[in-house]
């Protein structure tokens, strides 16, 4: 069976990664892609996925989105990802006529709305959009399956102690997200810290053809190279937790957002045992299969092929 599906991101390395993924999945038809600033600003993230899409040549709808937190300065990650979010990889021009006249809210609502079965919505950069379009448009709701998000961690963070860079990037979006009713999978830091790749990995995909190629080229330079501690896998692992389920173990939890300390600003907050609320409003990644997974990984990129 196949679901229709909307990729809410702010491409970056790892996104593209993630995209490839799920772009021939027969589980998935990618009704729309929406971009959000996070790892650079939206110019780029925006100009990334018409770019990704070019290269592998799918004609899925683009549809900018917001270009800053709700009540934050942007924060981004071009240490991680370059200055413009790819990498050194040289992309081909965009091909500008993917990109949809209305914004990423309009868009996200459109497809919900007039889908005949829910629609799930893969997040991979902070959660602006969807909380702007689920306090914009609350109709929506009944008519999103599920929403499943690279964000948070179990434990420690990658943005001051505990807090990881997508939550952190816009708490406030993040927390009105998890307190929405919608039944949610989070796939956390700690999940993307263990589902690495090796070097042998991105052999593999450079020698599989040009898409393969393109990943590997882009993990090469991802963070900085340090490629011999292991590539993780951030987003790549909410995409798998979407369509392969079975790599992953869950548990439920009520996870919130800490929005107002100066100490753990950003922190998920994850609650398992019911001490803040007996209500479990989460499915949390807290294990992966790691063999399994860079299987899964290097086989389905290496399948796909440019058209």
């Amino acid at each position: 069976m196949t679901r229709p599906l909307i990729i809410d991101t702010d491409p970056g390395i790892d996104d593209a990664a993630a995209i490839a993924l799920l772009v021939d999945d027969p589980s998935v038809d990618i009704k729309l892609i929406a971009s959000v600033s996070g790892n650079v600003g939206v110019g780029h993230t925006t100009n990334n996925a018409l770019k990704l899409l070019t290269f592998l040549g799918r004609r899925i709808p683009v549809a900018r989105g917001a270009a800053a937190p709700l009540m934050r300065a942007n924060r981004f990650a071009t240490e991680a990802h370059g200055k413009s979010g790819m990498g050194a990889f040289v992309f081909p021009e965009p091909d500008q006529s993917l990109l949809t006249e209305s914004n990423a809210i309009m868009e996200e609502r459109r497809v919900l709305m007039d889908s005949e079965e829910p629609v799930s919505i893969l997040t991979l950069g902070p959660l602006t959009n969807i909380a702007l379009l689920l306090a914009t448009f609350p109709e929506v709701k009944e008519h999103i399956d599920r929403i499943v998000m690279m964000g948070g961690s179990t434990g420690r963070g990658n943005i001051g102690v505990y807090g990881e860079f997508n939550i952190s990037v816009d708490p406030e979006a993040a927390k009105m997200v998890f307190r929405s009713g919608l039944p949610i999978t989070m796939v956390g830091l700690d999940i993307g810290r263990k589902a690495h790749l090796v070097v042998e990995d991105l052999d593999a995909l450079e020698a599989s053809g040009e898409v393969g190629g393109m990943i590997g080229a882009l993990f090469r330079s991802y963070d900085g190279g340090h490629i011999e501690e292991g590539i993780k896998m951030y987003d790549p692992s909410a995409a798998l937790a979407l369509v392969e389920p079975d790599l992953f173990e869950l548990r439920p939890a009520f996870v919130d957002v800490e929005i107002s300390s100066p100490l753990t600003m950003g922190a998920t907050v994850v609650d398992y045992d019911g001490i803040i609320n007996d209500a479990k409003n989460t499915d949390v990644c807290v294990d992966v299969n790691v063999d399994r997974f860079r299987k899964t990984f290097v086989d389905r990129v290496c399948a796909v092929r440019r058209k």
